[in-house]
């Protein structure tokens, strides 16, 4: 992540503002309030505002006034109800601001979450800076043959090597471009007085999109946790999940009670169909099962066996001999 001089005294000036309030504030998240935290090579996310915090949740929940029954113990139970027993609207009550620098083909994925405000950089107001993703050659891999939106293997050094170069010569090569179309210089100066360059509107469309951008996405926690939940997971595409993995971070400073909930109950836990509490009861029982009998197909079969951690026909088949 790069940051420019003026861009830190702007940080730090922004930092150094005091407020007096009478509404809830975190401490722990205070600590890192418009503080860029890195992501990929030049991303950031930075907690721009904050409203509620793990006390507002509970006050929702029994609609009370003042900080409700002010016993930690009490007011975790009541949150790890109510996130087992998926009730979204005491979560709601919360709401956070982020700052996110992220490329292009990331924001294109993400704003597919269409639960959020979202503010971003324009293109056609302002000219985008020169700042592009290039992949470490660790996350350069082909194209997986099980999953047509995910990765296979690790690429070789040769062919990474080659890959970095290509993408970094057609980012450099076409940034160049768009400066020359708009009749600009690296200086962002007129380089004819004569020649109006094209639009900047028009311009955009030659850049690549490992290009950065910009935006401010607003959010509630229930929908924050369903995003993070499918972001953060170890599924999601490595560049997305890096900033889940950062954002995450920032729930548990903001509201650690309601983070703990969500890890035992949504990130960690594990959902089952009808038929699939069907096959466990039965293998509690110890009665044959197969996937076959259980009428489950075998993507579901393997995705049981990996919530449960086990080989449910070897370990049936042992119980039948």
């Amino acid at each position: 992540m790069v940051l420019s001089k003026e861009q830190h005294e702007e940080l730090e000036e922004t930092r150094a503002h005091q407020y007096p309030t009478h509404r809830a504030t975190v401490s722990a998240l205070e600590e890192i309030l418009y503080k860029p935290l890195p992501v990929l090579d030049r991303g950031f996310v930075r907690v721009i505002d904050y409203m509620g915090d793990d006390t507002a949740i509970v006050q929702s929940a029994r609609v009370s006034y003042g900080k409700g029954t002010k016993h930690i113990q009490k007011d975790q139970g009541l949150i790890n109800y109510l996130m087992r027993h998926w009730h979204t609207t005491p979560f709601e009550m919360c709401e956070i601001k982020y700052h996110i620098k992220l490329p292009i083909f990331i924001a294109r994925q993400w704003i597919r979450h269409r639960t959020a405000n979202v503010n971003e950089y324009s293109a056609r107001y302002s000219i985008l800076g020169k700042e592009f993703y290039i992949p470490a050659p660790e996350h350069l891999a082909a194209q997986s043959v099980q999953n047509n939106q995910g990765r296979g293997d690790q690429l070789n050094p040769e062919e990474a090597h080659k890959v970095m170069k290509i993408l970094r010569e057609d980012a450099e090569r076409v940034y160049q471009h768009y400066e020359e179309m708009m009749n600009l210089n690296e200086q962002g100066d007129i380089l004819d007085p004569e020649r109006s360059g094209l639009a900047r509107e028009l311009a955009r469309m030659n850049l690549t999109l490992n290009y950065y951008t910009e935006w401010y996405w607003k959010i509630d926690l229930h929908n924050l946790f369903h995003f993070l939940r499918l972001r953060a997971d170890h599924h999601a595409q490595y560049e997305i999940r890096a900033y889940a993995d950062v954002m995450l971070e920032t729930v548990k400073r903001w509201v650690p009670l309601a983070y703990e909930a969500f890890v035992e109950y949504r990130q960690q836990g594990g959902q089952l169909s009808q038929t699939a509490l069907r096959v466990v009861r039965s293998f509690i029982q110890g009665q044959p099962v197969t996937r076959t009998q259980s009428g489950m197909s075998l993507r579901e079969w393997k995705e049981l066996e990996s919530i449960l951690g086990i080989i449910l026909e070897e370990k049936t088949d042992k119980t039948v001999a």
